[in-house]
């Protein structure tokens, strides 16, 4: 018995101090710069074990020195209810499942709350497990962060391509220019990129890249600007 109470102690002390770092993190980024994401992390091991050179191309930038046609772009193309929901759209959850089942087509219904959530704190492989905690930073992000924020936070911890992260990163290594020098044009690309950056180069755009392209434009046209803070 005296084993078990110990052992329940010590999970009980293990969980207490997860909601504390987590809850902590999350506060602290509200105010300050993301250094570097698990997902960097894991991709330098990936180049380190192909025998590839590391690259990692990231520089963090506020939101107001990067062009409002890429926010607007994201939410165009990734999440359209972003300020209407509180994290999830259950709608369009629904219309995956939907989708699934009618069709056997596997369609992505994350919001740009829960991109941002696992891009910050948790790993890219998709599981139940990373899911429940993905669900858990969403509420805590969403519960601690502004729209903005959160918008500001996904903008610069992306993946935008082999080794590069961020807006002023894709900006500077496939365009030439500072994030808030991006024309509209640019920022659909880097949208169209986005569901598979590592596949999709917004520097070198496929057929189908600029068919999304000219999608993309035209949601950002019908969405109207992206709304100030």
């Amino acid at each position: 018995m005296k084993i078990v109470k110990r052992i329940l102690k010590i999970i009980m002390w293990i969980v207490i101090l997860f909601f504390v770092l987590s809850i902590g993190m999350t506060v602290v980024y509200r105010f300050y710069a993301v250094p570097i994401s698990p997902l960097m992390v894991i991709r330098l091991g990936e180049q380190l074990k192909d025998g590839k050179p590391l690259k990692l191309a990231h520089r963090w930038v506020p939101l107001d020195s990067i062009n409002s046609s890429l926010p607007q772009a994201v939410w165009a193309s990734e999440d359209q209810n972003f300020f209407k929901h509180d994290g999830f759209d259950f709608k369009a959850i629904e219309k995956a499942i939907h989708e699934k089942e009618e069709k056997g087509r596997v369609r992505g219904a994350s919001t740009i709350s829960q991109q941002t959530a696992k891009n910050v704190f948790l790993w890219p492989e998709s599981s139940w497990t990373r899911k429940a905690f993905e669900v858990y930073f969403t509420i805590l992000i969403e519960t601690f962060w502004s729209k903005h924020r959160i918008m500001e936070v996904y903008l610069n911890t992306i993946e935008m391509g082999d080794g590069i992260y961020g807006a002023e990163a894709v900006a500077l290594e496939h365009f030439g220019c500072h994030a808030a020098h991006l024309n509209a044009n640019q920022s659909a690309l880097i949208a169209a990129s986005l569901p598979n950056p590592l596949k999709r180069n917004s520097a070198a755009p496929s057929s189908y890249m600029y068919k999304r392209q000219r999608q993309i434009l035209k949601q950002m046209k019908n969405l109207g600007p992206f709304p100030k803070e």
